[in-house]
């Protein structure tokens, strides 16, 4: 009988700028692409909106998403290819986050400044993600 393996990574999401319209949207792509591999998402978090270095299929400035996840060592590679393919975003990087505790990785503050931006930047009327919103930040072990 094998034994799966699973450990902690750090994923970093490069979106262009104009995903900040749909951060909901955006966030629930990567949600959907690490859970469709067997990955189980301690926090997301919006990091940061920046200028880039250098133009990327013509992008000035992006947004970044990042995730703390454990998944399957084995669909890692699963996992890039599917960053890879994926049309909305510009680049990916997953590393081992070895490194960190799980008080760490589940960033309540984080979360809830997330789950805030969400549901400020949601138009009026929209009950979409209501409950994302509403929900607490999951508790530190």
């Amino acid at each position: 009988m094998t034994e799966t393996r699973t450990a902690q990574y750090e994923g970093m999401f490069l979106f262009p700028q104009s995903a900040v319209a749909d951060l909901q949207g955006t966030v629930e792509t990567v949600k959907q692409m690490l859970t469709a591999r067997g990955a189980t998402i301690c926090s997301i978090t919006k990091w940061d909106e920046r200028r880039l270095a250098y133009d990327i299929a013509g992008n000035k400035r992006g947004l970044y998403i990042l995730a703390y996840f454990t998944a399957p060592t084995a669909m890692l590679k699963e996992i890039e290819r599917d960053c890879n393919l994926n049309e909305r975003m510009l680049r990916s990087l997953v590393t081992r986050a070895d490194h960190l505790t799980t008080e760490q990785m589940n960033d309540a503050e984080g979360q809830a400044k997330l789950a805030m931006e969400m549901k400020l930047r949601r138009p009026e009327g929209d009950e979409t993600g209501e409950a994302m919103a509403a929900a607490p930040a999951p508790a530190a072990e």
